[in-house]
């Protein structure tokens, strides 16, 4: 199988998210299969147990499953709870009709809760339905119910004769069941040791002719086991599509889960027995959530139509009217005086190497605003009044001071950063004789460029042990400053929009 698996569950439902369906999709997402889904039954559950099931008319069933069939090629299916015996028929004729390459059945019959979701009569069904299926992947207590129905089923012979020894795993108990059942109805049994004791959780996958496969895994000590079944199932069925080999998809599939199981806790879904964390080795595979680069990425728009501006271009190509740019300057000196007081600020609420680098660029602004614009401005522009451009902006970044958030203060603080750093970058290096060499050197500096990525690394850390609803606020303090800083460079043109 090439490209994307696509594959079919067909089960109940968990409103919580962490069995069933829902649970199925996620753990084929999780192999970056395509996941389809019809329901079986619909069940009011959650993760302390089972409150009710409603099972929909069959006919409705066969509708959803037709629906699928007539459209899409299925590489896989994954069966899970069926509940009655209407149901299992109705899945059993449209799987022998259609007879998919993979068929991977989770006999749901009892939940991790302990309540029992499937009746007595759709258990006898079940022998139709294994005929069509290619494994079995029952927990230990639908194992021993299994094993039952295939010693009635065989009026008591035990046709396999018991599961072969295999590295520290004896024959006996679950080994004999999942031989007997996997003889009985030549399917593939995977005798799952997730009840067990011990340090390990051994998984046996058992043929019919008795071969066996030991998987052993540390066993993780979590009570947040909800779904395992059938989060595993429908891994295994994806993988098998994929890799066309069952022991390769079952090693896998284990190992997946058994990341899934160690990172359940931290989830805190439910006050029962909680969910896996099905995307946990997919994050754990994927670089790092950058906030303050979601950040730059929302504001793209703006800096890219800074370049189109009429100051920027005559910046660039020195045809910016000199009285022009003297202007911005004395603005620009309003605006560095308060920035400066704000880093201030900032350090006064860091420690350690944050603090030390918001003092240093404070220290710079005070510079800035002394050396290269009093040496352009000469004295002149003293008296100019502060813009509503320069004072909106001011008032927005007093605003983020005030809200007592050291975190939202510092994201509203970085675009004066990051957008002059980047466009130095743009603006690239003046020829000799450019009337604006001096300023876009500055900017174009690298030492700029590094302060201004160093400035980026102490605001993502902010980010990162910020809550939800803060990160919010940082992020619309980013958003607003960077509007802000387009309007500032738009303010000598006199067209200004914030």
């Amino acid at each position: 199988m090439t490209g994307v698996v696509r594959v079919l569950s067909i089960a109940g439902t968990d409103p919580t998210g962490g069995a069933g369906l829902q649970a199925d999709l996620k753990s084929i997402a999780a192999h970056d299969g395509y996941g389809m889904g019809v329901v079986t039954a619909l069940v009011a559950q959650n993760t302390r147990g089972v409150r009710s099931v409603h099972v929909p008319d069959t006919g409705f069933l066969r509708e959803q499953l037709d629906a699928v069939s007539d459209d899409v090629v299925i590489d896989a299916v994954k069966v899970g709870m069926l509940g009655t015996a209407d149901v299992v028929a109705t899945v059993t004729g449209w799987l022998a009709e259609h007879r998919p390459p993979v068929v991977v059945v989770d006999p749901v019959m009892v939940a991790t809760s302990g309540d029992r979701l499937l009746s007595a009569d759709a258990e006898a069904a079940l022998v139709d339905l294994f005929v069509h299926a290619d494994l079995l992947t029952p927990n230990r207590a639908e194992l021993r119910v299994l094993g039952d129905l295939a010693r009635r089923t065989t009026s008591g012979a035990d046709r396999a004769g018991g599961a072969t020894a295999v590295d520290g795993v004896g024959t006996g108990g679950p080994l004999d069941d999942a031989a007997l059942v996997a003889a009985t109805w030549d399917v593939l049994v995977l005798a799952k040791g997730g009840h067990d004791d011990g340090p390990t959780s051994d998984d046996v996958l058992v043929a019919p002719d008795g071969r066996v496969r030991l998987f052993s895994g540390p066993r993780v000590l979590t009570e947040n086991t909800h779904g395992t079944g059938c989060s595993l199932s429908s891994a295994i069925a994806t993988l098998a599509a994929r890799h066309g080999d069952w022991e390769v998809a079952v090693r896998a599939a284990k190992r997946w889960l058994t990341t899934a199981l160690e990172h359940a806790d931290a989830l805190d879904v439910g006050a029962g027995n909680g969910p896996v964390d099905h995307g946990a080795a997919t994050r754990a595979a994927l670089p790092p959530v950058s906030w303050t680069d979601a950040w730059w990425d929302d504001v793209a728009e703006v800096r890219e139509d800074l370049l189109h501006d009429e100051f920027l271009r005559g910046l660039a190509d020195g045809t910016l009217p000199t009285a022009a740019f003297e202007g911005y300057l004395a603005q620009d000196v309003h605006y560095l005086r308060a920035y400066e007081r704000l880093l201030a600020r900032l350090a006064a609420e860091s420690d350690g190497p944050a603090a030390a680098f918001w003092t240093t660029a404070a220290e710079g602004c005070a510079a800035e605003a002394r050396d290269l614009h009093h040496r352009r401005l000469a004295g002149s522009h003293e008296d100019d009044p502060v813009h509503p451009v320069c004072a909106g902006y001011l008032a927005h970044l007093q605003a983020a001071a005030c809200t007592g958030s050291t975190a939202v203060l510092a994201a509203a603080v970085l675009p004066c950063f990051r957008v002059y750093a980047w466009v130095g970058t743009r603006l690239g290096t003046a020829p000799e004789g450019h009337p604006f060499a001096d300023w876009i050197g500055s900017y174009g500096d690298p030492a700029f460029a590094a302060a201004s990525a160093e400035a980026t690394s102490w605001v993502e850390r902010l980010a990162a042990t910020a809550t939800g609803a803060e990160r919010g606020r940082m992020a619309r303090a980013h958003r607003r400053s960077t509007q802000w800083e387009a309007a500032f460079f738009r303010m000598p043109s006199g067209f200004v929009t914030v």
